[in-house]
């Protein structure tokens, strides 16, 4: 991914518009440190052992970003900023699978990049 979900980008709102510095209330940080960990699970759900996703959660406003560093390959991340209005409402569970499968696709992609195909079957 490296920043091309449409979301992506640390303090980047829709159309890649800055977002400005909201406060946020302790509902709204909790809904978005759950939203952020089910796409971190979900991430994690998708991709072998030897990938290992993290995340961050940005001061200023609704922003995280979550990273997968692959065994091989550069590290890929994604931001992740809903409005601020979703917090209370709840968050899109279609929006954060996208996030998630788009993730550990580039994760998966990286590997591949960089091994090549110099891998040996492990079988037929």
């Amino acid at each position: 991914m490296n920043g091309n979900y449409p979301g992506a980008g640390a303090g980047m709102g829709i159309d890649n518009q800055p977002t400005a510095d909201v406060e946020l209330s302790g509902g709204q940080k909790r809904a978005l440190r759950h939203a952020v960990a089910a796409i971190v699970s979900e991430t994690e759900s998708y991709l072998p052992d030897g990938y290992h996703v993290g995340s961050e959660l940005q001061d200023g406003g609704p922003t995280a970003t979550v990273a997968v560093d692959p065994p091989a390959g550069h590290p890929v991340t994604a931001g992740y900023t809903p409005d601020v209005d979703e917090l209370e409402a709840g968050l899109d569970d279609e929006t954060q699978r996208e996030v998630a499968q788009g993730l550990a696709a580039s994760a998966v992609l990286q590997v591949m990049d960089a091994v090549g195909d110099g891998i040996t079957p492990t079988a037929r």
